[in-house]
């Protein structure tokens, strides 16, 4: 009898970390279906590379190729990013893995890339790295649009949409604002 216990248990444990190993692999950003709190482990496909154009309450701004809005971090300067750590927890970079592809009204001359310090190449649009914000839960969503008055959507000309945007937010639940 105490075999058979031993093996349910067993069989329990085996099952648990199965379930556990299949829980990790989103596609989403960081924080995606989770509410507005970053998730450390999440990241975008480390070769999404597809940038286009979408309708949005702001006008059209920048998405990549599922339609998830795209953003840019003020204090970055001359194409190099200044957002990691907990920073990129929030606002995951765009990253590939090869040269960035425009599409839909994207100006293909403006796009490249970027050297993260972890090695990783972030993609950029008129010199702005490019990031998601973790508290999208869906394509379309902008709510990270003016977030510590810091980030912003990118429209077509490369420039960023200062127009006031659904969250006002505040802390980390809301938005690390850098």
């Amino acid at each position: 009898m105490r075999r058979t216990r031993v093996g349910g248990v067993a069989t329990l444990a085996a099952f648990m970390l199965l379930l556990a190993a299949c829980g990790g692999t989103s596609e989403e950003p960081a924080g995606q279906g989770q509410g507005s709190r970053p998730a450390a482990t999440a990241a975008p496909p480390a070769n999404a590379a597809g940038v286009k154009l979408a309708q949005s309450k702001l006008g059209q701004v920048l998405t990549d190729d599922k339609g998830r809005t795209l953003y840019a971090f003020t204090p970055d300067k001359d194409s190099k990013s200044t957002c990691y750590d907990t920073c990129a927890q929030t606002w995951p970079p765009l990253v590939a893995q090869a040269a960035p592809a425009g599409g839909g009204g994207v100006t293909a001359s403006l796009l490249g890339t970027t050297d993260r310090t972890d090695g990783s190449k972030q993609v950029t649009y008129k010199s702005w790295p490019l990031y998601y914000y973790s508290g999208d839960q869906q394509p379309g969503d902008v709510n990270g649009q003016g977030l510590g008055d810091k980030w912003f959507v990118v429209g077509a000309d490369g420039s960023l949409v200062k127009k006031a945007g659904a969250s006002s937010g505040g802390g980390y639940g809301s938005g690390y604002m850098g």
